[in-house]
């Protein structure tokens, strides 16, 4: 945001110097980042009149003019080479001694046996930024407007005078995104008087608005009041010199008298507003809508851009004649044939526009003001201005009216506080006049009521909402410096850390010492992520919460698992030759109990991770074998080991994501604790890896509710324990689980351990059955086991493994 010292005047009284009013908004909240002084430098140029040119005598390319610079009797000739010149042209004149851009210093010089008493100045030549200068005044000399006065300072006339502010302005304070919104806090921190335009209107048209334009808004979501005027007889031309002034001023190029009278409009008051040439408005029609599925809008800059069901546009009857708070469309442009005009003026949704602007790579003074928020209840104001200003200058006929659609009537917030309340809050002692005086200033409506305060919030103030926004306009007037600084006064708690932190910190340091690395994606993710994932369409996990106003378009929701986001990064370290992975994520994930959000969502941690290419790093002792799915669950059981989680079952299953053939489910006492399985096929061709990926996800909230970080005490065993080898023939459908619990069963106390070792399939075991070899491990606390006691027990569960499963013992 741009605005000049001498715009700001107009507005407010004040005596403090550029710099010293740049550090009292900057401490007060609206920081200054740059001072400019226009013209700097430049000195003794004056504007003179051309009334007379020869060509020179003794050069063909030079011209001897004669000019009138007012300050002078007589006058004085200049030679130049320009040829964009003619009698009675009004130009600057850098006379004798003056200075010039880039330090040129300027001295009566001989051009071939004639003196030249000056020297006639280019825009660059005084310093002045071509984006801003007219297109057909960038080259040869500079033509001041017609109605300059010889000798009047030519900086004065090119507002080359004044001294401009550049602010940094943060989102929340869209109130000073205008020139009168700056006056505003200006006069509130130097004792001044605000002082508005005045609105002098005359609506001499024939016709009314109202009969000559209907406007349709559909979403009033996205639209909440869409207004306009009528301009007939219109005459299109140059601005006055003090209109293209302030247009400069601003940052902005001046371009035709409607065109700088909508721009110094939106630079004065915040409104952005846009101007239809009427004629070309199919039925005099405007509906705001969202774009149709393929529609495309060529925009003023010539470009045809494809428009999405998400961006808001406004359409005629027939289609889409501009980008809603965006930019405008080419179809309806006003040019110089342009008799009647249709100014629209609206407020559209920022969440809306910011993402267009973002989609299309279309930014601009109107989309940021859009995208921060307007002044709604305001904008037949700052229409009306517009409509003042080009009729004073004779541009046009304002017809009676104003078309305004206002579905929802946007009313001022009322806050009830208290003196003492806000003192307490700033560690002050202000009395209440002086609060009262400070919001007053600012342009808040303030009642006081015995000790309570009633603050009426003005609408142009929507980062205004509770009684702490009021506390902090108290400070920033008053001064932050001027807040005492006291020592803070309260109980001193030693930070801890939860027993989920303790938990998660375990887990990186076991998978750590797996050898996995840590990986940590964003927090969004894209609803195609889910296809990728083979997800079922009734699954909750697409059920995630969309974002208002994400940081591109790749993320426009938050995520409801981390597969995705592991799965990418899979991708993206293959793609670059990085083979051999193991890594994991530890982070939350977005579930919501509906849609939309009525209230805020669970966010459960998750543990994700990810094993492909080598087991081992090459090297002469060690194998080229690839990971496989044992090597993923063997990470799993380490780690739950590591946690003190025992007596888990495994179980075969299915899971997201995963090979429903290749998929182990861990479960402790009844509760699902994640899974461990091959990434299915068709997921990893969605993500585009070419070779076998293993998964494992876990739920951290059931990890910490099982884990035994520190395990009982047991003494070490004073006698020895006692190995026998089990092998039996058991049925395909009987699992090494069931197994291996009936054995714990048989086994008494006095079995210590089951280990399965080996599994067999084939010639020398009956078809439809499979061999499973446990190694069991019996020991006493108190004595030694004899020979004879064990194989008893082994008889035990020999019979019991015969009885539950008609089990064989394998000689």
């Amino acid at each position: 945001m741009r605005t000049s010292i001498n715009w700001l005047k107009e507005y407010t009284s004040f005596t403090e110097t550029p710099e010293k009013l740049a550090d009292m908004l900057t401490m007060a909240g609206v920081p200054v980042e740059n001072i400019e002084y226009r013209g700097e430098g430049l000195e003794k140029v004056v504007a003179g009149q051309i009334t007379d040119i020869t060509v020179h005598p003794n050069a063909d390319r030079l011209f001897v003019c004669r000019m009138d610079i007012g300050v002078m009797p007589i006058p004085i000739y200049v030679v130049t080479g320009a040829t964009n010149l003619k009698v009675g042209n009004i130009v600057p004149v850098a006379l004798p001694g003056a200075k010039l851009a880039g330090g040129l210093e300027i001295g009566i010089a001989d051009f071939r046996g004639i003196k030249s008493y000056g020297m006639l100045c280019s825009a660059d030549e005084l310093g002045m930024d071509a984006k801003i200068v007219p297109p057909e005044l960038r080259d040869g000399i500079y033509i001041l407007p017609a109605d300059t006065k010889p000798g009047d300072d030519a900086l004065a006339v090119l507002g080359l005078d004044d001294v401009v502010l550049e602010f940094e302005l943060t989102p929340n304070r869209a109130d000073c995104f205008n020139t009168v919104g700056l006056a505003r806090e200006v006069a509130a921190l130097t004792g001044g008087t605000l002082k508005r335009p005045m609105r002098m209107l005359r609506e001499e048209g024939r016709e009314k608005a109202t009969d000559l334009v209907s406007v349709t808004i559909e979403d009033p979501s996205l639209c909440p009041r869409f207004t306009g005027r009528v301009f007939q007889n219109v005459r299109i031309g140059p601005s006055p010199a003090w209109l293209q002034r302030r247009v400069q001023a601003a940052g902005m190029r001046p371009i035709s008298n409607v065109v700088d009278v909508t721009n110094f409009v939106m630079m004065e008051l915040g409104q952005p507003m846009h101007a239809y040439d009427y004629s070309l408005l199919a039925k005099g029609r405007i509906i705001v809508r969202r774009a149709r599925p393929g529609e495309r809008l060529t925009t003023l800059d010539g470009v045809k851009r494809q428009l999405t069901p998400d961006m808001l546009v406004i359409a005629d009857a027939v289609q889409a004649v501009g980008l809603a708070g965006v930019m405008g469309g080419l179809a309806t442009e006003v040019s110089a044939s342009t008799h009647t005009v249709f100014l629209e003026a609206a407020s559209f949704n920022g969440a809306s526009i910011r993402r267009t602007s973002k989609a299309l790579g279309l930014r601009s003074e109107a989309s940021i003001r859009m995208e921060r928020g307007l002044n709604t209840a305001d904008i037949v104001r700052a229409l009306d201005r517009a409509a003042e200003l080009l009729a004073e200058m004779g541009a046009c006929t304002v017809c009676p009216e104003v078309v305004d659609v206002y579905p929802g009537v946007q009313l001022p917030r009322q806050i009830t506080t208290t003196a003492a309340r806000i003192n307490a809050r700033l560690g002050v002692d202000l009395p209440t006049a002086k609060m009262t005086d400070i919001l007053r200033r600012l342009g808040f409506d303030v009642e006081t009521k015995a000790e309570k305060i009633l603050v009426t919030v003005p609408t142009w103030r929507n980062d205004v909402g509770r009684f702490d926004d009021l506390s902090e306009e108290v400070a920033r007037i008053w001064g932050y410096d001027n807040i005492p600084a006291t020592t803070p006064v309260g109980s001193a708690k030693p930070g801890t850390q939860s027993y989920t932190q303790t938990i998660a910190d375990r887990t990186k340091d076991i998978l750590a010492g797996l050898g996995f690395s840590e990986i940590i994606t964003f927090s969004f993710s894209h609803p195609s992520v889910y296809d990728k994932l083979n997800l079922p369409d009734d699954s909750g996990l697409r059920a995630a919460i969309p974002i208002l106003n994400p940081i591109t378009d790749d993320f426009p929701t938050m995520k409801t698992t981390l597969l995705g986001g592991v799965l990418q990064t899979v991708a993206g370290n293959l793609s670059r030759k990085n083979d051999d992975l193991r890594i994991y994520e530890l982070g939350a994930v977005y579930l919501p109990k509906s849609l939309p959000l009525a209230e805020l969502p669970a966010e459960p941690p998750v543990l994700c991770g990810a094993l492909c290419g080598k087991r081992a790093e090459l090297a002469w002792n060690q194998g080229r074998e690839a990971v496989d799915f044992y090597d993923a669950k063997g990470a799993a059981e380490v780690l739950l080991e590591k946690l003190g989680i025992g007596g888990c079952e495994v179980r075969a299953g299915e899971y997201t994501a995963m090979h429903p053939g290749k998929t182990a489910l861990f479960h402790k006492d009844g509760e699902l604790l994640g899974a461990v399985g091959e990434a299915h096929p068709k997921v990893l061709d969605a993500f585009g890896i070419g070779r076998k990926v293993y998964l494992f996800e876990f739920d951290v909230t059931r990890l910490v509710k099982h884990a035994v970080l520190v395990g009982a005490y047991r003494s070490l065993p004073r006698f020895p324990a006692v190995a026998r080898d089990l092998a039996v023939i058991l049925p395909q459908t009987v699992t090494a689980a069931q197994a291996a619990a009936a054995i714990t069963a048989a086994g008494g106390d006095l079995l210590a351990g089951v280990r399965l070792f080996d599994m067999y399939t084939g010639e020398q075991v009956p078809a439809g059955s499979k061999s499973l070899a446990f190694a069991l491990t019996f020991q006493a606390p108190d004595r030694t086991l004899t020979d004879s006691e064990v194989d008893g027990y082994c008889r035990r569960i020999v019979a019991r493994l015969e009885e539950s499963f008609a089990a064989k013992l394998r000689e």
